[in-house]
């Protein structure tokens, strides 16, 4: 077993050791703060569930292909390739949906080569904007959450264009 593999439990012994030092009930306050998680899930499952149905009808409706095709040459500008285009329109909604993409990378294209090397950096790079920003934005009730997102999706761009440029650098 290696060192990694004993921090969790020994992160947990930490804290009940931590725990019982300041006589805390451990038990009765993991039961306290679970209560208090069903109001926030009843909260956030509208939020939740329309970015999942949002994804899914992005993709069955055939927009992400036409939005594929259209930002080609502007993705080609900042040194994306045009086969790792549907992964960086798919990630900001979807983890695991990018997770088949890149799957589906490594299979066509090996997982050495560039196309592969890229879509990796753009896969570990990005973040699920959509999917973070329901949960978030239902917590908190913000009224106007479009400036954020918009600055996270650009900035996810921006990362995508360096990870690539990177990518064919070294």
């Amino acid at each position: 077993m290696t060192w990694a593999a004993r921090i969790l439990p020994l992160l947990f012994a930490g804290v009940f050791l931590f725990a019982a030092m300041r006589r805390v009930k451990v038990y009765d306050s993991f039961a306290s703060g679970a209560s208090e998680a069903l109001p926030l899930l009843r909260s956030l499952f509208p939020y939740v569930a329309a970015v999942l149905v949002l994804a899914e009808l992005f993709e069955a409706s055939g927009l992400s292909a036409r939005l594929q095709e259209a930002l080609a040459p502007a993705f080609s500008m900042l040194g994306i390739p045009r086969e790792v285009a549907p992964l960086v329109l798919i990630k900001p909604f979807s983890g695991s949906g990018s997770m088949a993409l890149l799957s589906d990378l490594y299979a066509a294209y090996g997982p050495d080569s560039y196309i592969a090397r890229c879509a990796s950096v753009i896969y570990a790079s990005g973040e699920t904007i959509f999917y973070i920003s329901a949960i978030y934005f239902a917590g908190v009730k913000m009224r106007r959450p479009a400036l954020p997102v918009a600055i996270a999706l650009i900035s996810n761009l921006a990362a995508f264009a360096v990870g690539c440029l990177l990518c064919r650098i070294l």
